[in-house]
């Protein structure tokens, strides 16, 4: 059984829009992607950074909540989190095993942060992983442009070492359900 993850696609991360990668084209094929797994009655989840510790993206602040342009229905799941991986003391992995979802495709931001490590830590835990590789951005870094690091983590993906399974990084396009 398949899930698609969506993760901090919230406000607070994209103020301003500009200062991420293609924020128009993610939002545009996360929602495309969004509605083939509804389609096809597989789970869409979003997870939320709660980052009250941080006093940033407070729970039901104009910050934490997602982007207006992307789509959810009520059928979604929404999950918060506190670390960058989305499985910290979460309930995401209770609800994956309990509805035997053992593969799992990869939207959203930061790249370089929640995106990188909630992959690496699916794959510790023995999920199939696909990383959208047009579906995920970040904002550049001093003397490091957005594109080339996004670009960058997506041959770190493709070239780990499988611990189950090989993650597979694929556009958003070339996705079969």
């Amino acid at each position: 059984m398949k899930a698609l993850l969506i993760i901090d696609m919230q406000k607070g991360c994209f103020n301003p829009y500009e200062s991420r990668y293609d924020t128009a084209g993610v939002i545009s094929r996360i929602n495309e992607l969004s509605d083939k797994f509804r389609k096809r009655n597989y789970p869409v989840i979003f997870i939320q950074h709660n980052g009250t510790s941080e006093n940033e993206l407070i729970p039901h602040t104009d910050d934490w909540k997602l982007l207006p342009e992307l789509t959810t229905l009520p059928g979604d799941l929404f999950f918060d989190k506190t670390a960058n991986d989305s499985f910290y003391r979460t309930e995401l992995e209770d609800y994956l095993k309990a509805s035997g979802i053992n593969e799992l495709y990869i939207t959203g931001a930061a790249t370089d942060f929640c995106i990188d490590v909630t992959v690496k830590s699916a794959l510790n835990k023995d999920y199939k992983v696909t990383v959208i590789s047009d579906c995920h951005t970040t904002e550049g870094k001093e003397n490091l442009p957005a594109g080339v690091l996004i670009n960058y983590y997506n041959w770190i993906w493709s070239a780990l070492a499988p611990a189950k399974h090989k993650v597979s990084v694929i556009k958003a396009e070339e996705v079969i359900l």
